[in-house]
Formats: structure tokens, C-alpha cells, sequence
């Protein structure tokens, strides 16, 4: 699946379903940071997984996927459930809590800078000059958006550096929203590759269904433990809101990712994850009111860039002139081995007679 070279060339329903999943997920964060004044983190992360995993399980299950068999699959499962299920939603919920909908998005779908180093070292991906660009320019990007701005303003007014990272600000940072929206792109990034090593075991649907309701159990069973208060203070609007972050931002968002993923180029299919920001800081902004200081805003836009370098680093100006010229060497190799071929079937070589039937 060449994401890159012929996504205009795709008809528009798979494009469409290709965009679907980045949609929804900015419009579901918008969803869940209306919803979790009302209830608590990691119930509302619950319940995002497991309902939706069920759906998942019967829509595979009419179209006659096949059931994970053996301990490898399970295992593989179990492994994928942990990472991109307790972790990234348990993470990412307890993140939304402390920032808005629209820069927790972005953090969040920073996860292709990740994406791009663990493909770099287990499937030996092209990185190239705009890729490692892209790289430090999504740094940049993360520290504005990350780190409190009192450490950013202190130290470009050259403040000491003792002052700068003091335990008052340090202890900031480890609190902050932010910081867990990292921790959660990360465990995203994981999940993402991992996909590839479960779909040697299992189907990929069968398995991200499985995947969401193994992983949002320990949610629940952390929540009755360590939460209250988790049903008592919704309304039915909240309801509205937790279903369509379920079936949307769910269950067909993450049933469409992760099959696609399973079976095209990872990098390729995050070079749309940039989109996801957009949408969650437009919703965020027409129907939250969310306002972004301005270094965030910086620092925004550096992570939206840094993403469309890495993921479109093959097709920026000098690589594909040189993926060009390489094509163009190997057509004419094969035009040169294929007429060398035709000149030697149409050699006949002469054959000396025997002395025997020289003889009269």
C-alpha cells in the first residue's frame, strides 16, 4: 500500500476511509475532554475500549474473520492490549484531564516521530536528510508544547541553568497534561509496530478487537479501586458524547488504522496522522472556546511541519528526482539484459565435423 505515490490517484470511498480514522479521532478527543468533568479518567478510558472491542469482535466475526489460535497469538495479543490499551488510553485520559482537547491531539499525533526511529531500526526504513530534519524540528516543536514556559522564557533570557530546572518546576512538568500525552504517543507508536507482529499470528481485526477489551479491563478494575464518583454526574448529553467517542473514535477509527496497518507501509499511513490535530483544534476551538499561549502555538505548528517532513520525505524535492533516476537505471539494466538475452538465443555457433564423418 503506497500511501504516497497514489493517494490521488485512489478512488474517493478508500481515501475517505484512509482520512476516517485521523477525523475522528480529533473529533473524539473534542468528545471526551466534554465529558470527563463529569466522571473520571480512567472509567471514561474503560469504557471507550471495551464496548468498542465488542463491536469490533461481532463485525468480525459476520465476516468470518478467524478467531486467535495458539499461545503465540494470544501472547501477541496480550502484549498489544497492555501497550496500546491500558497504556495509551489510561495515559491519554489522565492527560485530557490537565490539557485541552486540541494540544492534547497534537501531542498525541506526535506519535509518527516515534514511529518513524522504531521502523528505522527494526524494519530498516529510509529515513534521509528531510526525515532526520524533520526530527529535530518535531523536538523543538514537543519542547514548546511540553515544557512549562517559565523553563523556555528562563532560558532564553539566559537565566542560570540550576534556576531553570528547579524541583518546584520539575515537579510541574511531571504533573502536567503534557507530559502524559507524551507517554501515551509513545505507547501509541509501540502499539502501531506491534500490529505488525501480531498480524503473523492472528487477524488483524479479530486481534485489535481482542486487543481493546483485554486492555480496558484493568482500566475499570484500577478505576473501582482508586475512583468514585464515575456515573453520578453525567448527563445525557455526556452519553451522546461517550458514544461517539466509542463507535467512532473507537471502534471503526481503530478497526480501519490498524488493518490498514497491518498490511502497508507504516510510514506511509502516519503521513496522515498529521490531519488528526487539525481537526481536534478546530472542533476544540469552535465548540470548547480552547486558547493556546503562544509559544504552544509555535511549538504547535513546528510538530504539525516536523510530521509532514518525516512522512513526506520521499517525495520532497531531491528524493524522488533520485528515486527517479534510480528507476530509470534499472529500466535500462533490464533493457540491456533483455537484449542481451534475444542476441544470445539467436547465436548459432558451427560445430566441426568429426573425423569420421569427414571420411567418405
Amino acid at each position: 500500500m503506497e500511501l504516497k505515490s497514489n493517494a490521488s490517484q485512489l478512488p474517493i470511498p478508500r481515501l475517505l476511509l484512509l482520512i476516517a480514522p485521523f477525523f475522528f479521532w480529533g473529533t473524539a478527543m473534542v468528545a471526551m475532554k466534554g465529558v470527563i468533568p463529569h466522571t473520571t479518567p480512567l472509567f471514561m478510558a474503560g469504557v471507550r475500549l471495551i464496548p468498542a472491542g465488542v463491536l469490533i469482535l461481532i463485525v468480525a466475526a459476520w465476516m468470518g474473520r478467524p478467531q486467535p489460535k495458539g499461545w503465540d497469538a494470544w501472547l501477541w495479543i496480550a502484549l498489544f492490549a497492555l501497550v496500546d490499551g491500558t497504556l495509551f488510553q489510561g495515559f491519554l485520559a489522565e492527560g485530557l484531564l490537565r490539557t485541552n482537547a486540541g494540544l492534547g491531539s497534537v501531542m498525541i499525533d506526535s506519535q509518527p516521530l516515534a514511529v518513524a526511529l522504531l521502523c528505522l531500526w527494526l524494519f530498516q526504513e529510509h529515513i534521509g536528510f528531510w526525515g532526520w530534519l524533520g526530527l529535530g524540528i518535531g523536538v523543538t516543536g514537543i519542547s514548546l508544547i511540553g515544557l512549562p514556559d517559565e523553563w523556555i522564557l528562563h532560558f532564553f533570557n539566559s537565566d542560570p541553568i540550576v534556576e531553570i530546572f528547579s524541583t518546584a518546576s520539575i515537579q510541574q512538568l511531571f504533573a502536567s497534561g503534557e507530559w502524559l500525552m507524551l507517554l501515551a504517543a509513545l505507547s501509541m507508536a509501540v502499539g502501531t509496530v506491534l500490529i505488525r507482529f501480531v498480524s503473523r499470528h492472528a487477524d488483524p481485526v479479530m486481534a485489535t478487537g481482542w486487543h481493546m477489551i483485554i486492555g480496558g479491563l484493568p482500566l475499570w478494575g484500577i478505576s473501582s479501586a482508586v475512583e468514585s464518583g464515575q456515573l453520578q454526574n453525567i448527563v445525557p448529553s455526556d452519553w451522546f458524547g461517550l458514544g461517539y467517542a466509542t463507535v467512532f473514535g473507537s471502534a471503526i477509527a481503530y478497526g480501519l488504522f490498524f488493518y490498514f496497518a497491518s498490511s502497508g507501509n507504516l510510514t506511509s499511513l502516519s503521513s496522515l496522522t498529521f490531519l488528526t490535530p487539525v481537526f481536534a483544534l478546530l472542533f476544540g476551538n469552535l465548540l470548547l472556546q480552547e486558547v493556546l499561549s503562544p509559544l504552544q502555538w509555535v511549538g504547535v505548528s513546528l510538530t504539525l511541519v516536523s510530521i509532514y517532513l518525516i512522512n513526506q520525505r520521499e517525495t520532497l524535492p531531491g528524493v524522488s528526482k533520485k528515486v527517479a533516476t534510480s528507476e530509470k537505471t534499472i529500466t535500462q539494466q533490464q533493457q540491456v539484459l533483455e537484449a542481451s538475452a534475444k542476441t544470445i538465443n539467436k547465436v548459432t555457433l558451427p560445430v566441426r565435423k568429426s573425423e569420421s564423418e569427414m571420411l567418405p
